[in-house]
């Protein structure tokens, strides 16, 4: 297979950001006209959390895809499909505290106690947006070695997350359990590096 080029990875990188910004776009389309469903509030939330669990796992995609084709530079579209999974993990919460709750900060507790999935969710976004923040060049530079034993909680987040959306959807078992094959299926290929990783801890 030949070699992407610069010029190529570029158009791909647009491509991905089409790809990412177009759901978004068509959310907000879906609200102005009144068609987000019977429950438009949890229609975004799920709309949202389903976007960052998405974004997720094309993240993980990213790296055996790459080692498949023989294609090491599809590995510098990491970053910009991790930044992603931060900004749709971000409307998720956001959705959920503004329009759910009302900003009602005194009653978020008393959710997080009833409905520990909110904690596990919680948990999973300190852990990526801790990771969008340290994804720049230059703090990557900073970190050292340190920078990759941080990136690799990535491995926990995608422990974290089919939990959350397991415990979400209640009575719905057949698509969170699409996600948890999905999910043990990558880190199950990344198993010696998770391996080496907690053995280093």
């Amino acid at each position: 297979m030949k070699r992407l080029t610069p010029k190529g990875l570029f158009w791909i990188k647009g491509l991905l950001h089409v790809s990412f910004l177009s759901p978004i776009v068509y959310l907000v389309l879906l609200v102005m006209t009144d068609n987000a469903g019977g429950d438009p509030v949890q229609y975004i939330i799920h709309f949202t959390g389903m976007g960052a669990i998405n974004s997720l796992i094309i993240t993980l995609v990213v790296s055996p895809l790459a080692k498949f084709l023989k294609q090491g530079v599809l590995l510098q579209t990491r970053r910009l499909i991790g930044l992603y999974v931060f900004v749709y993990a971000s409307l998720h919460i956001a959705a959920f505290i503004s329009l759910d709750l009302l900003f009602a900060w005194g009653y978020l507790l008393q959710e997080v106690v009833k409905r520990p999935y909110i904690l596990v969710g919680a948990v999973a976004l300190i852990i990526v947006a801790l990771l969008a923040l340290t994804s720049f060049q230059a703090i990557k530079r900073k970190m050292g070695k340190g920078w990759q034993q941080l990136h690799n909680w990535i491995y926990v987040v995608a422990i974290l997350a089919p939990i959350h959306f397991y415990w979400s959807v209640k009575s719905e078992i057949i698509e969170p359990s699409i996600y948890f094959a999905l999910f043990a299926a990558l880190l199950w290929l990344r198993r010696s590096q998770i391996k080496k990783w907690l053995l280093k801890r």
